[in-house]
């Protein structure tokens, strides 16, 4: 390449003679101020917390039968104000003590954002007994507890310039959430792109939201929903599992998206699916919330570790512990057991919420819930949700952030 040569008029070098003073008037200005603090909160920081808290008060204002074993919980703010408005698919983080135990769990906004302006979220809690934290949710949250939030979170949005006009949304069980909040979305104008929803369901009794579905479908002709049912071949349903030719057959020409949200032997049998559409990375997204339940069938994963236990000790706030982690289970879950209160958000890797430095040991990391940045690799920085012990480790974790604003 020919060496190019740049002249910069009298102009330019004012501009950046100015540029590289700019310091001297920045500091001349401090200097110049008064010392006396601020009265109150500026309108600007009040405008950011209310779009943006860190934590959002609710009350329970009623819970709902929705499905054999799911729970639509409405959450409405406690003060009565407006709530954040939200990207139709996102989510929310729950604050949920259990006895010692201060866990969290993310569950996806599926109600319009036009409810937002009246206060008023909604959430769906399905019953997993294999867990603790849903069970626990479904026994003993009643009308009127208080719940804490997070403010609305994840990435799993239509954006125009990313995706393709048409949407192609792929459910399993209360993995229909994000979907809902998107149908209602397009439904009330605050979206605007055409939505199919391919729903996966084991039998027709268990279909979650099958009557809000159809009313949305009969009032916008911009969505559509198809139910797959794993268990029973019925009239009017496609049966089996979600397949690529399933997914062609309702995609119909043109380019679509693609967006999951399921559990993750959904995820895991639909990788190879998709793979046979040749569809482009970036028309391919999916939900992340929750962490990886079988770190054993990973990628990677060291065969020799399954089922041990290592010693974590951790250094939070000045202060020492030393607890038991199983390799089968993340360092989030380790100190949560152990009654520790730690940062989390996402659970999956993907929000950077919980990010920690690792101080020595070995962990392994899932390479599809491998969300730090490169500044996480270089200075030594993992995320504890996504991170499964192979040795005796060491962390030092920050403080969980609370709304002092």
């Amino acid at each position: 390449m020919p060496e190019v040569n740049y002249k910069v008029g009298l102009i330019g070098k004012l501009d950046m003679l100015k540029f590289k003073n700019m310091p001297k008037v920045r500091n001349a200005a401090i200097d110049a101020s008064p010392s006396t603090p601020l009265k109150g909160i500026e309108p600007t920081n009040e405008k950011a917390k209310a779009h943006h808290p860190k934590q959002i008060e609710f009350v329970i204002d009623d819970i709902l039968q929705n499905g054999p074993d799911a729970k639509t919980v409405i959450l409405k703010k406690k003060d009565g104000e407006r709530l954040p408005l939200f990207r139709a698919g996102q989510y929310i983080s729950v604050d949920v003590p259990i006895g010692t135990t201060h866990t969290t769990r993310s569950y996806s906004i599926c109600s319009s954002p036009a409810l937002a302006r009246e206060g008023i979220y909604h959430i769906t809690v399905k019953r997993d007994d294999a867990g603790f934290v849903s069970p626990y949710i479904q026994d003993n949250w009643k009308k009127g507890d208080t719940v804490i939030t997070s403010g609305p979170q994840g990435h799993l949005y239509y954006e125009p310039i990313r995706d393709a006009k048409k949407v192609v949304a792929l459910a399993g069980g209360s993995g229909i959430t994000p979907f809902m909040g998107m149908a209602y979305a397009i439904r009330d104008g605050y979206e605007d792109f055409d939505l199919t929803v391919i729903f996966g369901s084991r039998t027709e009794d268990a279909i979650v939201y099958r009557k809000e579905l159809d009313e949305v479908c009969a009032a916008c002709d911009k969505v559509h929903v198809v139910h797959v049912l794993s268990d029973e071949e019925k009239e009017g349903f496609e049966y089996g599992f979600i397949s690529a030719d399933l997914i062609r057959k309702y995609a119909g020409n043109g380019e679509f998206s693609i967006f999951m949200c399921g559990p993750q032997a959904m995820y895991n049998y639909l990788d190879g699916e998709i793979a046979k559409l040749g569809l482009r990375q970036k028309f391919v997204r999916r939900e992340l919330f929750g962490a990886i339940k079988d770190p054993w069938n990973q990628p990677g994963y060291p065969e020799e570790i399954r089922g041990r236990t290592f010693n974590l000790h951790v250094v939070q706030c000045g202060k020492e512990y030393d607890i038991p982690a199983s390799a089968d289970e993340s360092l989030m879950v380790a100190c949560e057991r152990a009654g520790l209160v730690v940062p989390s958000r996402c659970r999956s890797g993907e929000c950077g919420w919980c990010h920690s430095k690792l101080l020595s040991g070995d962990v392994f990391i899932p390479e599809k819930t491998d969300g730090r940045r490169a500044a996480d690799l270089d200075y030594g920085y993992i995320h504890i949700c996504s991170s499964f012990p192979a040795s005796d480790v060491a962390i030092d974790v920050p403080a969980k952030p609370v709304d002092t604003q």
